[in-house]
């Protein structure tokens, strides 16, 4: 299989660059500015008259690739224009870090933006966003488009006209929000998004794959609540592994076992755990357990001016507006005694995956993709092309350097990092969370070792300080990605520097352990060895490393404690096998994740069809009724959401009679989605009623028809959704069913009513 694929990208890759080919022989040198836009405003008038992208890319490209140069003094690579003819026919490009994949993306998004209907392109984060647009704006103004960008915090007016723009830069999750709050619009007036039609995603394995299924989530207004789980926060401090709770076999999630649930009635006096009337203790203490015991401060969150923030698993940088699912979000404030404030009223969420396919053609672009091209290709139909490098890669990656225990390693760590910075090489060293930074830049201060240290929010001055670290003698300890999607040029930009590193040997690149997925080990090596340049990358790992533990290599390696590193190649493979399986493992829990949201999104998308038909004015209704009509709309998909929810929460145990839980939420969301036609004409026949007719807003306000007063959108951390509802072994489901069965004889359950 592999070697016709292999077949297949060089033929394809082959018709690429006779297709450069063409662009560069299209020759525009020798004409002036006036031509060149007179050029552009006629593939614009054939674009709008609907001839074919394809027929208009040659002269398209050799347009922007002109213009570039006059504009910008920048002279696309033909691996730039085979890129950009890769997104253009909608394939999910890998081009290697500090190959100008912004400049390869201008040339598609100025094709596409000829026929009026807009391009998108999706960035990492607003930094970025912002600094595109402007980087590359000229060129498109030049050639008569406008070109935008969003930021988070703008007001209405000004989304409004930058979605308008012919190119608009935005992050993923701002124009996801962004569509979120026009869903609930109750005037055209108040939305800023039009049609979608093209997008370009930038990082894309960031984005479509490692945060695609985290929810964007849109709520009502919100109220500051007393916590009940603060009891529940002091009994879990109090129980004991393995005597009161058991892991499962990778350590992902927590379950009481028998020992644990007598010891909880025990403390709460409330008879049996497992008993239908207790679900709402039984729900609180598993949340609370989960924190307790799986989320680690200063690993997983941060606690910063009495608030917590989440830590992004595959960053390892703080997560702004960034939140857990309801229950564990309040248990984590239990658990660090801060006050809880209530989410409100959830109005409606999308996840980025079924966001960004609302969008009729994309493509994307990032460093690392073709590892993961199964999961591309299986959930966005994305086919991933490797574009060759401009100049061959001449980085060395040196094998895992792999001790016994953790302090054998960063002892190691700190004598590599020390000796190479005695050189005045520069160093780059990733790690996988915010204490581990803080306690390699403490010990490399014991050393005399001064470094610089990313992991705040401000993107802007990580971009600054990332760019700066391959000067001569720069020493720069970062989370994972911080700074991504800027180039670090070796001497920081000086050509004096950059020879003097280059005869060093270019950037050092060090990581302090694997991560899950290959792709972020590769993010990291590849910030050495860019355009050619000479550099170096190699992990230091220990058999102590939570993955290690995790997948039982610590047990599996009978070594004795050693202060040097490990000699053995089949630990490097065990390590690539363990990751191999993290991606199947991921790939598999997003699957069932999507399992459960498709069915949501497609009954979401078919009421916002009829909220569209009612906002554009489609439907023959006066002002009232058409005020009526979205406002029980968006009550009664608020209504269903939360039942939805509720019912994902305990899907699990009553899938068990059934035999799939999947099937059964199915089955059970279907049925309720039926209802909501009728509980929808009902209460606008009631209200209209009472309305008697009238179009005074003010009146329609006593009535309660009107939009919340404030809104707050946040991204719910889905995978902790996951873990919480897979937390039950075999053990505890038996114990489970054993006390419903007792409990069905002594009382009577009490079900949820359906809506």
């Amino acid at each position: 299989m592999r070697k016709f694929q292999d077949r297949d990208t060089r033929i394809k890759l082959n018709d690429y660059w006779n297709k450069a080919g063409l662009i560069r022989k299209r020759n525009l040198e020798a004409w002036d500015d006036k031509q060149l836009q007179d050029e552009s405003l006629r593939l614009q008038k054939e674009a709008k008259l609907g001839k074919p992208l394809d027929a208009l890319m040659v002269d398209a490209y050799a347009l922007v690739c002109e213009t570039a140069k006059r504009a910008l003094g920048l002279q696309p690579f033909n691996v730039q224009i085979i890129a950009g003819i890769a997104l253009h026919e909608s394939y999910l490009i890998e081009q290697h870090t500090g190959e100008g994949k912004t400049l390869s993306a201008v040339m598609p998004a100025y094709l596409n933006a000829l026929t009026g209907q807009g391009v998108h392109v999706l960035t990492f984060n607003d930094y970025l966003a912002k600094r595109d647009a402007q980087w590359m704006g000229p060129i498109y103004r030049f050639l008569g488009l406008t070109v935008s960008y969003v930021q988070s915090g703008m007001k209405l007016p000004e989304k409004r006209e930058a979605y308008a723009a012919d190119i608009t830069y935005v992050t993923a999750k701002e124009a996801g929000f962004d569509y979120l709050r026009d869903t609930i619009a109750f005037t055209s007036a108040d939305t800023v998004h039009r049609p979608f039609h093209y997008v370009i995603v930038d990082e894309a394995d960031s984005l479509l794959l490692d945060e695609s299924r985290v929810p964007l989530v849109i709520t009502g207004e919100s109220d500051t609540s007393v916590s009940q789980g603060i009891i529940f926060a002091e009994i879990v401090r109090q129980l004991e592994e393995e005597k009161h709770y058991d892991f499962d076999e990778f350590g992902r999630n927590v379950y009481l076992n028998e020992g644990g649930a007598a010891e909880a009635e025990l403390k709460l006096g409330c008879g049996n755990l497992y008993d239908p009337a207790n679900s709402h203790e039984l729900t609180l203490l598993n949340c609370a357990l989960h924190v307790e015991v799986l989320l680690k401060k200063d690993v997983d969150y941060i606690v910063r001016d009495g608030q917590i923030e989440l830590i992004e698993e595959y960053t390892g940088r703080v997560a702004e507006n960034r939140y857990l699912p309801e229950g564990l979000q309040a248990a984590l404030a239990d658990k660090e005694g801060l006050q809880q404030q209530a989410g409100g009223k959830v109005l409606g969420t999308i996840t980025l995956q079924h966001f960004i396919s609302l969008y009729p053609k994309m493509c994307g672009m990032t460093a690392t993709a073709h590892v993961s091209a199964m999961e591309f290709e299986e959930i966005y139909g994305l086919q991933v092309l490797q574009i060759p490098s401009n100049r061959p890669n001449n980085r060395i990656d040196y094998p895992h350097r792999i001790y016994t225990h953790r302090e054998a390693k960063l002892q190691a760590l700190v004598q590599e990092i020390s000796s190479v910075h005695q050189t005045g090489r520069p160093i780059l060293i990733g790690t996988s969370s915010v204490e581990e930074s803080h306690l390699l830049a403490n010990e490399l201060s014991a050393a005399d070792v001064s470094c610089q240290v990313l992991n705040a929010k401000n993107d802007a001055e990580e971009a600054e300080i990332v760019a700066k670290a391959g000067e001569l003698g720069a020493v720069t300890v970062s989370t994972h990605m911080a700074g991504r999607g800027v180039d670090i040029r070796l001497g920081g930009g000086s050509l004096q520097q950059a020879e003097a590193v280059i005869k060093l040997g270019g950037l050092f690149v060090i990581g302090t352990q694997v991560n899950e997925s290959m792709r972020i080990d590769n993010q990291l090596r590849g910030r050495a060895g860019r355009q050619g340049d000479p550099g170096t990358s190699v992990f230091f790992v220990s058999l102590e490393d939570e993955m290690m533990l995790r997948f039982g290599i610590h047990k599996a390696v009978r070594v004795t404690r050693q202060e040097e590193a490990l000699i053995d190649p089949m630990l490097q493979r065990q390590i690539e096998h363990m990751q191999r399986m993290m991606i199947g493992q991921n790939f598999e829990m997003q699957q069932e994740l999507n399992r459960y949201s498709d069915m949501i999104e497609d009954q979401r998308r078919i009421l916002y069809e009829e909220r569209l038909r009612i906002l554009i004015g489609e439907q023959s209704m006066s002002p009232v009724e058409q005020r009526v009509r979205l406002f029980y709309i968006d009550e009664f998909w608020a209504e269903h959401l939360s039942y939805a929810a509720y019912l994902r929460e305990g899907i699990h145990l009553e899938g068990l009679v059934s035999g799939s839980p999947i099937d059964e939420f199915h089955k059970q969301v279907a049925e309720a989605y039926e209802q909501i036609p009728d509980k929808m004409n009902e209460a606008s026949a009631s209200m209209l009623a009472k309305l008697e007719g009238s179009n005074d807003p003010e009146k329609w306000a006593e009535f309660g028809l009107k939009s919340p007063s404030s809104t707050r959108t946040y991204m719910v951390n889905d995978q902790y959704i996951q873990n919480k509802r897979s937390s039950w072994n075999t053990g505890t489901v038996v114990a489970y069913w054993i006390r419903k069965l007792l409990s069905l004889i002594l009382r009577p359950v009490h079900k949820l009513p359906k809506m």
